[in-house]
């Protein structure tokens, strides 16, 4: 008996939670995170409607993850609360990230993305590197001579590779809402997505032992990860394809079954591309641009009216509870303030290292492209201020506390989050004004919805176009025919007829669900309208209905 009171109270050892409590607190967690969630779509949506873009919805999402983790930061009641808005990195690696890009990838229109893939590459491989190391040396040189803490090389390395990351959701979002021209997103756009693959590349590079020894190493890494990974997403949708055609599945009494098997590939591809080693977000974006391309056609027609509502639905979720997850966690963090001086001088040191990234791609894309192409300086300055930094970032930071010794981590976790917050709020905030100043508003985004992938499969040629003289309208569409002809050939005479069913009379469905993705709250028509008539027979025996779409040229 005396054994068990000293053991009862020996120091160190606490008694074991109650069940009830463990259960109560996990229902308080879930019911918080849950009112955060309908309080950020009640003002996110209330300020769209005011026009008022100095405040985004990510914005709004996370100054209220901040609000909330703060209070709770400083009561110190209910800690198992707390402990269910800690990030974890699988569960934002896993969970939220996967449907977010697939709806990207799934929502994309072919003809921007592709005409601009070069460039989207050079941005995102050599760009993406030159931004870390430029980081990383200057954030070196800062400690060297007393401007900031003073870091190792290869530390300095990790810093620059892991803040490389951006995460343009809140301006890509204004890039929607305003209407901008449709090569400048798709360059914003396929950046963000490609370079996180390339930011986790140099980072595990740099926290290596071997690190700073052959770089160059890492472009070669990423380029067998890339193509490893677009060829898995690929085949994955391929098969999917493939799947739906064959097995049968369109029709209306098997559309639920069909929706699930549809929803599952995404997470099939991204899965497997993590399980080989590879990066599951070029994965999972290469299978929605093609199961939006070939499997989509083979729904049935309550599926393919449901599948892009719920990806859709699935997305807003995911990024809207990612924000107010990150912001949550951003004030439970232990941070290292001592250290002003870093923050600060990284700052400065990363709008230098993306004035170095975009200005010098930019430069190297231009003098392989023709001057009616190239991209104009405008568009520069804008991909320039698109350098957001959000979750990817943030992850890698939390990895780097683990990673790094003596506190180092802490001071860098400091720093992002720092940089994390002023991007979003500050820079996010003034997106719009940006735009407005630079002119590039009111370019119709609409036609990144309206694009035909197989009569603009423009996937060699650029259109940044210049001139607006009949001739030099007919020339362009002269290269971009011979420039795309083999392509669009290979695609309507192979690939559409072995992956796609006959039935044409639902196709234009997908023009349906482009419209609504991009343009959730309002519908912009564009050079064509799709005008859906039904027209009923009755006559004799034949009764039934028939869904005619008429494309009107306006």
């Amino acid at each position: 008996m005396s054994g068990l009171n000293v053991s009862a109270s020996a120091p160190g050892i606490l008694p074991p939670p109650d069940p009830g409590e463990e259960q109560q607190a996990a229902g308080l967690g879930i019911l918080l995170q849950i009112s955060m969630l309908i309080l950020s779509f009640l003002v996110g949506h209330l300020l769209r409607r005011r026009k008022f873009y100095y405040l985004p919805e990510a914005s709004v999402s996370l100054l209220i993850g901040l609000i909330v983790g703060g209070i709770a930061n400083i009561s110190n009641k209910q800690t198992n609360i707390r402990g269910w808005f800690n990030f974890h990195e699988e569960f934002f690696f896993l969970f939220l990230l996967p449907p977010i890009i697939f709806q990207s990838g799934f929502s994309l229109a072919p003809k921007p993305f592709f005409s601009n893939f070069g460039a989207i590459i050079t941005l995102a491989i050599f760009g993406t590197f030159i931004a870390s190391v430029v980081t990383g040396v200057l954030v070196y040189l800062g400690g060297v001579v007393y401007f900031m803490y003073q870091l190792p090389l290869v530390e300095c390395l990790m810093f620059g590779a892991l803040i490389s990351a951006t995460d343009p959701v809140t301006v890509l979002s204004i890039f929607q809402e305003l209407g901008t021209d449709v090569n400048l997103y798709a360059l914003v756009f396929g950046e963000s997505v490609l370079n996180d693959a390339m930011a986790i590349s140099l980072y595990r590079t740099m926290s290596s032992k071997s690190s700073g020894q052959n770089l160059i190493l890492v472009i070669l890494k990423f380029l067998e990860t890339f193509f490893g990974s677009m060829s898995s997403g690929v085949g994955v949708g391929f098969i999917s394809a493939l799947l739906f055609k064959y097995a049968g599945l369109d029709i209306d009494n098997l559309h639920n079954l069909e929706s699930c098997l549809f929803a599952l590939f995404p997470y099939l591809s991204y899965m497997l591309a993590e399980g080989l080693g590879l990066s599951g977000i070029v994965s999972i974006l290469f299978t929605g641009i093609v199961m939006k391309r070939y499997t989509f056609s083979n729904l049935s027609r309550i599926s393919q009216q449901l599948t892009p509502y719920f990806f859709h639905l699935l997305s807003s979720l995911a990024e809207t509870f990612l924000f107010i997850y990150m912001g949550f966690d951003i004030t439970m963090e232990q941070h290292s303030w001592s250290h002003v001086g870093f923050i600060f001088f990284s700052i400065l040191f990363i709008g230098v290292a993306r004035a170095v990234h975009v200005f010098s791609c930019s430069y190297l894309i231009n003098m392989a492209r023709p001057v009616d192409s190239q991209i104009p300086v405008r568009h520069q300055k804008a991909l320039w201020y698109s350098g957001l930094r959000g979750a990817m970032a943030f992850a890698l930071a939390l990895q780097s506390v683990h990673d790094l010794p003596d506190g180092h981590g802490k001071i860098i976790l400091t720093a992002t989050t720092s940089i994390i917050v002023i991007t979003v709020l500050l820079i996010g905030g003034s997106t719009g004004k940006m735009l407005e100043s630079l002119k590039v508003v009111g370019d119709s985004h609409s036609d990144l919805c309206e694009d035909n992938f197989e009569a603009s499969n423009n996937f060699l040629g650029e259109s940044y176009d210049v001139e607006t003289s009949p001739g030099h309208r007919i020339r362009m569409k002269l290269k971009e025919f011979q420039s795309s002809a083999s392509f669009t050939a290979l695609d309507r005479n192979y690939l559409s007829p072995f992956f796609k069913s006959q039935n044409e009379s639902v196709l234009k469905l997908q023009d349906q669900h482009s419209n609504y993705v991009n343009k959730p709250y309002k519908f912009y028509l564009g050079k064509t309208a799709i005008a859906l008539f039904e027209t009923s027979w009755i006559g004799g025996t034949y009764c039934g209905h028939i869904y005619i779409f008429v494309l009107i040229i306006t």
